[in-house]
């Protein structure tokens, strides 16, 4: 799950990101109101987390503006003004949940799953499967045959976009883009030592390889043989 962070208190924002990585998740963050409203056009995210009071353009601003403009994506505000007439205006304006400062991650994390099932379209799955290899999206949890299978964050998003594009050939180009967020090559062989690691966790004890090397070309990951 990719997350925008809007939000203007660095040590809030850096406790943000961190809780996000260490549950699985990616974010990005933004510490005005200019430059979120910016991010939250032009990228791809799961959820936005907008803070009401932002230097340069207000939080509600933000999401009416986004509203206008047809961006659909869940919008969880934060915010310090806890009275129920802040709240009714935050919901109005666009914003899909509202969570009063001082907070509980656990509380943040349960309320953005719950907005992401609630957003996920009739007939979309929410986990994705290639043979008995199982994400669970919304809960982060990956397993085999029933086995958990821990994963590192960037292990997850790399797992996560190969089962998108299951059956498919995945190239090296396309990995850098859209796991690392590398628009260049970097000259190194970083998709080669993640490959391998997901490898030894998704394969290593199970007859069937699900995860090919595709020479020449890039990855694929399929039912097997």
């Amino acid at each position: 799950m990719r997350v925008l962070i809007i939000e203007d208190d660095l040590e809030t924002a850096r406790f943000l990101s961190k809780a996000l990585s260490d549950s699985g998740h990616e974010s990005d963050h933004c510490e005005d109101g200019d430059l979120g409203l910016s991010y939250g056009r032009s990228n791809d995210y799961d959820v936005l987390i907008v803070d009401r009071m932002l230097p340069k353009r207000d939080g509600l601003s933000i999401i009416e503006t986004l509203r206008q403009e047809n961006v659909t994506t869940p919008v969880l505000i934060l915010s310090a003004l806890d009275k129920v007439d802040e709240r009714v205006k935050g919901l109005r304006s666009g914003g899909d949940d509202y969570l009063t400062k001082p907070f509980a991650f656990s509380e943040l994390l349960a309320r953005i799953e719950i907005l992401m099932r609630r957003t996920t379209p009739d007939g979309e799955e929410t986990d994705l499967k290639v043979a008995d290899l199982v994400i669970e999206r919304l809960s982060q949890q990956v397993s085999r045959a029933g086995k958990n299978i821990q994963l590192v964050p960037r292990e997850y998003r790399l797992l996560e976009y190969l089962m998108r594009h299951k059956g498919k050939v995945v190239t090296r180009t396309m990995l850098l883009e859209n796991v690392w967020d590398y628009h260049f090559d970097p000259g190194t062989n970083i998709i080669d030592v993640h490959i391998s690691r997901l490898r030894s966790k998704i394969d290593k004890d199970f007859d069937c390889s699900l995860l090919q090397t595709i020479r020449g070309a890039g990855y694929m990951i399929s039912d097997g043989a």
